[in-house]
């Protein structure tokens, strides 16, 4: 069988590694063909591929990235979309697709498969929010990149008596500002779970000056403060119709100073959560899901999805992956305040 292999929406580290797992079982074990689409859907719309085989993945395990390109191109956004998908798919000679991405990849897979489509779905987001798997790779590493952050910015807060506040991604779950806020022990911990009271967050400030430390604070890029911040005018989105996000830091920033008289700094990491060498966990998670995709494939497990369920890998229906968003609960959020302050 010929299969197509493509990486859509935001790029994370362990995506080579599952593009790496699904090549090497799917030609050693099950003697399949492999055409990799380059950037997302809009490789497969405009018919740009590339060779994938065996020699075109040694290597690729430790890189970040995706060797085959990513976008954010929604096919449904365009007249006939769906008709170019399956036309190129068809003169490829490809009989079925392994898409691998987040939210918008994966649902964008779920309608294609309903309209005939033979598609198998690997999770891929570091924000971690897929409902249907307990982790995503790519999370893991962009938790230790903002952790590592945290720790090198205590002695710098500590130095100059400063508020520094880091930023991390996050639009509509937490998972990353809380998990690198406790490991890393900042002081407060915003998430876009639960509005935060600024008055409140001046009053951590504060205590955590009258015991002589400076304080850190990690906010999701997607948290709000109650009664929310104005929206700028005619901000842009992407396809799939979300707005970029960013400059809470620095809203919190004014704010603080403004409330305190404490200097205070912002540190956005943004895109440097998303690069370079995947962790150990996010490797190994890639590859397992890897495996399981091309096993999906093989034994035409169509619309399904890998999914990491406690220790094992399982297959769940795709529009099971969509159907919700999986945000913080509030109790574990509420069990992270203990240390704020």
């Amino acid at each position: 069988m010929r299969i197509g292999v493509l990486t859509g929406g935001g790029d994370c580290p362990g995506l080579n590694a599952v593009i790496r797992a699904i090549v090497r079982k799917g030609s050693g074990d099950h003697g399949h063909e492999f055409v990799g689409y380059r950037d997302g859907w809009r490789g497969v719309l405009e018919g740009e591929s590339r060779p994938l085989g065996v020699p075109e993945v040694r290597g690729i395990l430790p890189r970040g990235g995706t060797i085959l390109g990513s976008s954010r191109t929604n096919p449904f956004k365009q007249d006939g979309g769906a008709e170019a998908v399956s036309g190129t798919l068809e003169g490829d000679g490809v009989e079925a697709l392994i898409a691998i991405g987040g939210e918008d990849t994966l649902g964008v897979a779920t309608r294609l498969g309903q309209e005939g489509v033979r598609v198998v779905g690997v999770p891929k987001t570091i924000d971690n929010d897929l409902g249907a798997t307990d982790y995503t790779f790519g999370f893991d590493t962009a938790v230790n990149i903002a952790m590592e952050a945290v720790d090198r910015l205590h002695t710098t807060a500590e130095s100059h008596h400063r508020v520094l506040i880091v930023e991390v991604m996050g639009r509509h779950a937490g998972w990353i500002a809380l998990h690198a806020g406790i490991a890393g022990g900042a002081n407060v911990i915003l998430i876009p779970e639960v509005d935060f009271d600024i008055e409140r967050v001046c009053d951590y400030i504060e205590r955590r000056f009258e015991q002589e430390y400076a304080p850190i604070l990690v906010v999701a890029e997607g948290a709000k403060p109650e009664g929310g911040i104005p929206e700028a005018k005619d901000a842009p989105t992407d396809a799939f119709g979300h707005a970029r996000l960013g400059g809470l830091a620095h809203w919190l920033e004014g704010e603080i100073e403004g409330r305190t008289g404490r200097e205070a700094r912002a540190t956005v990491l943004g895109h440097v959560q998303r690069g370079g060498t995947p962790t150990a966990f996010d490797r190994v998670l890639a590859t397992r899901f890897g495996l399981a995709a091309i096993d999906a494939a093989d034994a035409g497990e169509w619309g399904k999805m890998t999914a990491l369920r406690g220790t094992e890998i399982e297959l769940v229906d795709l529009s099971e992956a969509t159907a919700e968003l999986k945000t913080v609960p509030e109790h574990f959020y509420r069990g992270a305040e203990v240390f704020f302050g």
